[in-house]
């Protein structure tokens, strides 16, 4: 994403009987690539985040490298468990999908039950700077419950 990109605002879509919504035109240019590819990944119940393809893609490839240079060194035997923990939710974690008619998204199938909202009802669309986020409304509200206490502080610390 671009350093001149900062993605805010929430706007209310509904999900259709296919599981496709709109989203606003702004942030679904600021999550494709020149490919015209977008990144769908599972952040917390509840919610799914959207990303460049060719951007995310760059940050999973270097991470993996250096996870497999550690387990190519011997680095990782004692670890093994959390090897194949970050196996599993990595190969569960995103999926490339392309926006129809430029701003339509078809949530994939596994992405779905994660966040827990049925055909015909409403999702949150949030601007998080780097970001879109899709939101199932009671997640969102209990998120919002629960950190806007802390916007001033937070706000201080990143911008001071």
């Amino acid at each position: 994403m671009a350093v001149t990109d900062f993605l805010c605002g929430e706007e209310w879509r509904t999900l259709d009987e296919r599981f496709r919504l709109s989203l606003p035109s702004e942030m679904a240019k600021a999550v494709t690539d020149d490919a015209g590819s977008t990144i769908v990944a599972k952040e917390r119940y509840g919610c799914l985040s959207l990303w460049r393809a060719a951007e995310w893609q760059h940050r999973i490839d270097a991470g993996t490298a250096l996870i497999r240079q550690k387990i190519q060194a011997g680095r990782m035997e004692q670890r093994w468990d959390e090897v194949q923990r970050l196996g599993r939710l990595l190969s569960t974690r995103f999926q490339t999908v392309q926006l129809a008619n430029r701003a339509r998204l078809l949530i994939p199938e596994g992405f779905r039950d994660f966040l827990d909202v049925p055909i015909n009802q409403e999702v949150v669309v949030v601007g998080a700077v780097i970001c879109v986020e899709i939101w199932n409304p009671k997640a969102w509200q209990e998120t919002l419950r629960q950190d806007m206490p802390e916007f001033g502080p937070l706000f201080k610390e990143l911008s001071g």
